[in-house]
């Protein structure tokens, strides 16, 4: 049975959530009201492409699919479950250690964070292919719906392009968190060793309830997260699609 993916919104992603129950979100920026923040991350010039989008009148000519409009939703909601699917599937098996084309590094007893930086960094790569073609989808089937949804269409255009390198900084700290997780939770077995005078056995790193097994279920969660919060914009693309219009 395929898991699903945590919902969430703008204000309580699972993201910032579960760093937070980490406890490693001591620097976060104070919440403040998202079009104060919105404007202060748009430069000048994403502020004239947003306002020509805005302020274009429909379009005189909509060029509607010959396709109905429920077989489009029914398809575009299997694709958007099909790419969920698979990046549960992916970043589930390769954390528990499967034969998955992004592989868990090897249990060494030289300690080392760099193997689980790549790790997550190519099932973030991951996780981008996947969904980037998805939300291509979704707009291309939005622009063919109607005149109102293929303004929402380009309107997601502008929106991608003056926030992706916003979400790419606040993404790029998530693993500089993680390797902080990573090596308290190390610090602490060693202190745990040394307090019970039994030798370190790093075959036992994995067993359940071992630290290196505890970080790499944290590793999954985080990755699963990160999914959910890429996903996002497709799903409310896809939620246009499947709302009905009113004239």
């Amino acid at each position: 049975m395929t898991r699903d993916l945590p919902r969430t919104n703008f204000h309580s992603s699972q993201l910032i959530r579960c760093l937070a129950e980490l406890d490693l979100l001591e620097g976060a920026e104070p919440a403040r009201d998202f079009a104060d923040k919105l404007g202060q991350w748009m430069h000048f010039t994403d502020a004239i492409a947003l306002s020509s989008v805005l302020e274009s009148g429909m379009p005189k000519l909509p060029s509607q699919s010959t396709v109905p409009r429920e077989a489009t939703s029914v398809r575009l909601t299997a694709e958007v479950e099909r790419t969920r699917a698979f990046m549960i599937s992916s970043i589930t098996k390769s954390c528990a250690g499967g034969n998955t084309p992004i592989k868990l590094p090897l249990v060494e007893p030289e300690v080392s964070y760099a193997p689980y930086r790549q790790f997550y960094d190519a099932h973030q790569r991951d996780i981008e292919l996947s969904v980037e073609p998805l939300r291509v989808n979704l707009r291309d089937a939005l622009a063919k719906a109607s005149p109102r949804l293929r303004k929402l269409a380009e309107l997601d255009v502008v929106m991608e392009r003056f926030l992706r390198e916003r979400e790419a900084k606040l993404l790029a700290r998530v693993p500089l968190l993680l390797q902080k997780h990573f090596v308290a939770q190390y610090a602490a077995h060693q202190a745990q060793v040394s307090a019970s005078g039994q030798p370190d056995t790093p075959a036992a790193w994995m067993h359940p309830g071992g630290w290196l097994a505890r970080f790499c279920q944290t590793l999954q969660t985080l990755l699963l997260a990160s999914a959910e919060l890429r996903l996002q914009p497709c799903e409310g693309l896809l939620e246009a699609i499947n709302q009905k219009e009113t004239p």
